[in-house]
């Protein structure tokens, strides 16, 4: 089978497609034919060493997979082979093949193709978890998401309008915020034109906003937390811009507000029998078409280098997905 692997950390041009063996699943374990491998930002981190998990060299990228069940080791009797699954693994997933434990697989909804259900588990898991648990988000609250039309950010944009919050959307282009807009955005800010902080200001009412849902960082995260409401929340998602903020805590102390670090992958382990739950009314509000992935492209395995590149640099609305024509 052929798997892009990544030999030595570095850029994504330093990955290279190759011929490898046959998985075989160990007691517990299945192998998965995958269908489909969505793309994310932790995958340009992990291929260079910039991760918080490293994997033992050489490995594949790719965290979240949609395929059918090929194999089944010892002791699997929770899934048939043949079964279209959902798996978050870690890494891997840049293949055609992947072993994992079986406590890791969901059965897909019959109604959802592979492509959608590859670009499903990591976006809205994470903006769930965050806005659900972390925020605790309540109906008629205000939401403004930084990074709207990235991955997370437009998941969040769509669960925040069904949890019944005011979402403003905010991104870098007016192409972009068109897409936040069609994903359910009541108001934009385009923060490459406009002062963030006054235009947040200015849409609330001088009130601010209730949370701040930020996968951003850099300069933005504290023009947003300085147009926060009193008893706010500030979510810390991650750092696609690069530069982790240092945030004056005084902020924290004049506004009241909450700074809370949203960990999805550790609340996973941590809480298995709640993280169910949560994918449970994902699927169920994906099955009904309150949800719906954004995927602006699709890429052959050859060529997950660009896919990984356009991530990077920031070209990516929604998601991207490899298919793997296995």
């Amino acid at each position: 089978m052929k798997a892009v692997l990544c030999k030595e950390y570095g850029p994504p041009e330093s990955l290279t497609l190759e011929d490898v063996e046959p998985l075989k699943p160990g007691p517990g374990q299945v192998v998965i034919s995958v269908k489909a491998c969505g793309v994310n930002f932790p995958d340009t981190l992990i291929i260079q060493g910039k991760y918080q998990f490293k994997p033992p060299m050489p490995f594949s990228p790719g965290n979240e997979v949609a395929g059918v069940v090929k194999e089944a080791g010892a002791g699997v009797d929770t899934v048939q082979v043949g079964e279209r699954v959902i798996a978050f693994i870690g890494w891997g997933g840049f293949a055609q093949e992947v072993v994992t434990e079986v406590d890791k697989l969901i059965l897909m909804p019959a109604s959802v193709d592979f492509t959608s259900a590859a670009a499903f588990l990591m976006t809205y898991g994470t903006s769930h978890y965050a806005l659900k648990d972390r925020a605790q988000l309540k109906p008629g609250e205000t939401l403004l998401v930084l990074g709207a039309a990235g991955g997370v950010g437009l998941a969040a944009v769509e669960l925040g309008k069904v949890m019944g919050a005011r979402v403003i959307a905010a991104a870098s282009s007016s192409e972009k915020l068109e897409v936040c807009r069609q994903h359910g955005a009541h108001e934009v800010i385009n923060y490459a034109n406009e002062d963030l902080k006054a235009r947040v200001k200015e849409l609330t009412g001088g009130s601010g906003v209730d949370v701040v849902f930020d996968p951003v960082g850099g300069d933005y995260s504290e023009a947003a937390l300085r147009g926060i409401a009193w008893g706010g929340r500030h979510l810390v998602i991650g750092f696609t811009a690069g530069d982790i903020p240092r945030i004056p805590l005084n902020l924290a102390l004049l506004k009241g507000c909450s700074i809370v670090g949203v960990f999805w992958g550790s609340f996973i382990a941590r809480d298995p029998r709640r993280h169910q739950e949560h994918i449970q009314e994902l699927l169920a509000w994906f099955a009904e078409g309150k949800l719906k992935p954004h995927i602006s492209a699709t890429y052959a395995l050859e060529q997950a280098a660009e896919a990984l590149n356009d991530v990077i640099k920031r070209k990516v609305k929604g998601k991207v997905v490899l298919l793997t024509d296995s």
